[in-house]
């Protein structure tokens, strides 16, 4: 290209517009853009660039999220391999991914089809049923990556081992496991270990019903080769991860 000469960004070739469409969040490729021109309106149509839908929202920005993400769903016609959401799932939602048609559109007539590229999930924040845990556990078979992390609104949680049973029974194949603030005991978190074998990475920041006692420490520590434990200097690291997550969101 001679020097001053601009570049017609709408005449580049559809693998390096996809290329560069990648480096931007799920909300800022349908919000903007897709609405540049016809040629990038087109390769933003491609299902290729919808195996990662990246939906973490950290601030309101007026948009219908949850129209939003079940149209990325849709785009990816079946071959999800990782979403990250924050803040606005919900079970409907969460339903409407789970049974997402490999090879077309979204179809309500067969609830049983899987997800079987899904291999990454993240749900933040976000009110979620255990039903929809389990029903996330069945459709995504190959399932390596959950991230389920909840806002701490109690200062003495109660105990629930429901979110750990539904991953123990439906996700064998784990390996990174994040559950901040869940309300898990050890009884929860043995039956974890007791059902994903391949677990290697297991965050329980803020899990305060976990006390790691008996042999369950030992068992952890033989196991699994990170463990972030439930109490230490926790809310510190939090909010430095949180704003990592921002600057890196808004790049």
């Amino acid at each position: 290209m001679k020097e001053g000469e601009c570049i017609n960004w709408a005449e580049l070739p559809s693998e390096l517009t996809s290329s560069i469409l990648r480096r931007l969040s799920s909300i800022d490729i349908l919000e903007n853009a897709q609405r540049v021109c016809t040629s990038w309106r087109h390769v933003c149509k491609d299902p290729e660039m919808w195996r990662k839908v990246d939906m973490r929202n950290l601030v309101d920005v007026g948009l219908n999220l949850e129209i939003m993400c079940r149209h990325a769903v849709d785009r990816s016609q079946g071959g999800l391999v990782e979403i990250d959401i924050w803040n606005f799932a919900t079970d409907s939602l969460l339903n409407y991914i789970a049974e997402s048609r490999p090879g077309q559109e979204h179809n309500q007539k067969n609830r049983s089809l899987r997800l079987p590229l899904l291999e990454e999930l993240e749900f933040s924040y976000c009110p979620l049923s255990v039903e929809s845990l389990r029903l996330v556990g069945r459709s995504c078979p190959n399932l390596k990556t959950l991230k389920l992390n909840r806002l701490r609104l109690m200062r003495f949680p109660y105990e629930s081992d429901d979110d750990a049973l539904a991953i123990a029974e439906t996700m064998p194949k784990l390996s990174h496991l994040q559950l901040f603030a869940n309300n898990l005991t050890d009884a929860g978190l043995n039956a974890i270990l007791d059902n994903c074998p391949n677990l290697e990475h297991l965050d329980l920041r803020e899990c305060r019903n976990v006390k790691l006692s008996g042999d369950l420490r030992k068992r952890c520590s033989e196991k699994i080769k990170v463990l972030r434990e439930p109490f230490g200097c926790i809310m510190l690291t939090h909010v430095l991860e949180l704003i990592y997550d921002m600057l890196h969101i808004s790049r």
